[in-house]
């Protein structure tokens, strides 16, 4: 049996803060695999500056030279109203029915999910398991204990949280920005992503 995360986002554009991420929180959770699990365009709550066809490209190229690292086009395909991460986790364990399934997020989005913002939140919670990053200083045990859906799914092994030496300050959006006025993100994603941006003029 292995343990596999499943790393969603939108990946516009995939940075090095993404990757060394999953490469700390793999060493940390003993994971054997990270997928990499761009959203869908369709999603209603996700405005995206780029088309799937380039985030999807990115992402390949960002992780071509790591065994452990996969990337997924599963919610991509899907249809807007099916694109709910309870049905994403669900078909990933029957993917990998022998493995265990883990949802890796920031504590911002354990924030959402405990306060029902999430579709499908209950049998979410219910049904899987999460590795929790810290950010923006939010006490990831304190929003656990204060939501009632959360804290009656903690059993010990439902939330995985990390809370030390992972900062999420390099955002796609901060890269997006400096691409749009001219400046020099470089050295903030991977080199194939940079220059795969600078050929097509994304982000102009």
């Amino acid at each position: 049996m292995g343990k596999i995360g499943i790393y969603g986002s939108s990946f516009d554009p995939i940075t090095n803060v993404h990757l060394w991420t999953a490469s700390t929180v793999a060493h940390r959770c003993k994971l054997d695999k990270v997928i990499f699990l761009p959203c869908s365009s369709k999603r209603k709550d996700k405005k995206l500056n780029t088309t799937d066809e380039h985030r999807w490209q990115m992402v390949q190229m960002a992780i071509q030279d790591n065994d452990c690292y996969i990337a997924d086009d599963y919610e991509m395909k899907q249809e807007a109203w099916n694109v709910y991460t309870e049905q994403t986790l669900k078909h990933f364990k029957e993917v990998y029915p022998e493995d265990e399934i883990y949802f890796i997020m920031g504590a911002d989005l354990l924030e959402d999910i405990g306060a029902g913002k999430w579709g499908n939140s209950e049998a979410l919670v219910r049904d899987n398991r999460f590795i929790v990053m810290a950010r923006n200083d939010i006490d990831m045990l304190k929003v656990i204990s204060h939501s009632p859906l959360l804290r009656n799914h903690d059993d010990g092994q439902t939330f995985h949280l990390i809370d030390k030496g992972l900062a999420m300050e390099i955002s796609s959006t901060y890269i997006r920005d400096e691409f749009a006025v001219g400046g020099e993100p470089r050295y903030l994603l991977p080199e194939s992503c940079y220059q795969y941006i600078k050929e097509h003029q994304i982000y102009k």
